[in-house]
């Protein structure tokens, strides 16, 4: 069995996907929009990525807004994880975001189990771990 995808809600379709798209190199499909799924517009895009794993964006204008805009953590899904190939490349994405104007949480550190990691908050508020993997 491997995990097929993860989903998430954004209040901003376009922008999340553009987020994706520009900072991870992320490919996206044809928007799926949908009237009959649940009684009201709905629109997503899969997410496809380098590997298995694809990260589905859905958009629905009842669904509630929390605060993972602040950066607040709640109970659920916590964060996702890209790996990276370097220490540089981590360290050069970082660096784009922060110039971009991006939220890191967590700047580049290496961890006592010895991932070299950072996380920024992707539009929604949503932590987007990214890390080199120890050997």
């Amino acid at each position: 069995m491997k995990l097929e995808h993860i989903a998430v809600w954004t209040r901003d379709l376009e922008r999340s996907k553009d987020f994706y798209v520009k900072y991870f190199n992320a490919v996206a499909n044809d928007k799926y929009t949908s009237v009959h799924d649940f009684g009201e517009k709905f629109e997503s895009y899969f997410l496809s990525f380098d590997g298995d794993c694809r990260l589905e964006i859905m958009q629905m204008a009842r669904i509630p807004v929390g605060d993972a805009e602040n950066g607040n953590e709640t109970l659920g899904l916590t964060h996702f994880s890209f790996s990276m190939a370097s220490r540089q490349e981590l360290d050069a994405l970082a660096e784009r975001l922060q110039k971009d104007g991006c939220t890191l949480v967590g700047q580049p550190h290496t961890t006592g189990d010895g991932f070299y990691e950072a996380c920024v908050l992707d539009p929604d508020g949503n932590r987007v771990e990214f890390a080199v993997v120890p050997e």
